[in-house]
């Protein structure tokens, strides 16, 4: 009896160790952590971009869109600097060009009364004084009349009586260099003999003169008379 019970004690644990070491028979285990495991990162847990949705810009208006085009840039200055050219062209002719506004005619009678005035100016005599300032005073207006009746007064009047001197004037030509409405400029060559008591031979003196004539109530006058 007792070696029956060691061999079956003996071959229930041949069964044990059997079983421990058969692969085919599931054995459960707990895995424990791992202390050396490294913890995941939080950046690397950056969540997926958000698709945003598609906003129409606002649409620039015209004009800066023309600002902001070099090209439409130029263009826009071309035409303009050409309008602008234009309409300066057209003061010009409209306004300004003499020959838009006078005709021959009034070309004529400027030059003839620049000479008229010039030879009433330029000519006296110490017998006459008083009838030829006043002949030339009749040629004359604005600042230089005044100015004349007091130079003729103050100088050549006194100086004339005091030589007998006699003077006359003679237009030798006179050419209109500046046309406008109611103003223009004659340039006048004038030949002048002068005689004295003290002198009777005639002294001749040539001379151009430039008088700007001014038409004052529809008859053109003397304004300015500057020898060159």
């Amino acid at each position: 009896m007792t070696d029956d019970r060691h061999d079956l004690e003996a071959e229930a644990a041949a069964v044990e160790v059997e079983a421990e070491l058969d692969p085919e028979v599931p054995q459960t285990t707990i895995e424990e952590p791992d202390a050396d495991a490294e913890e995941p990162d939080v950046e690397d847990q950056t969540p997926a971009p958000v698709k945003r949705s598609r906003l129409r810009r606002p649409r620039m208006p015209r004009a800066l869109r023309v600002l902001g085009n070099p090209r439409l840039v130029t263009a826009t200055l071309v035409v303009l600097l050409l309008i602008s050219g234009g309409v300066a062209s057209w003061i010009y002719f409209k306004q300004y060009r003499p020959d838009q506004q006078t005709d021959p005619s009034v070309r004529r009678a400027v030059a003839s009364s620049a000479s008229d005035g010039t030879t009433a100016l330029l000519s006296y005599s110490a017998d006459t004084l008083d009838q030829d300032f006043a002949s030339a005073k009749s040629h004359l207006a604005g600042d230089f009349l005044s100015y004349y009746v007091q130079f003729t007064q103050k100088s050549v009047g006194p100086a004339a009586r005091e030589k007998s001197m006699k003077t006359t004037a003679r237009v030798t030509g006179a050419a209109v260099s500046e046309l406008h409405p109611d103003s223009a400029v004659v340039l006048v060559f004038v030949d002048q003999t002068t005689t004295t008591k003290d002198s009777p031979q005639p002294t001749l003196v040539i001379s151009n003169v430039r008088v700007t004539m001014t038409r004052i109530n529809d008859k053109w006058l003397i304004t300015k008379f500057d020898p060159i």
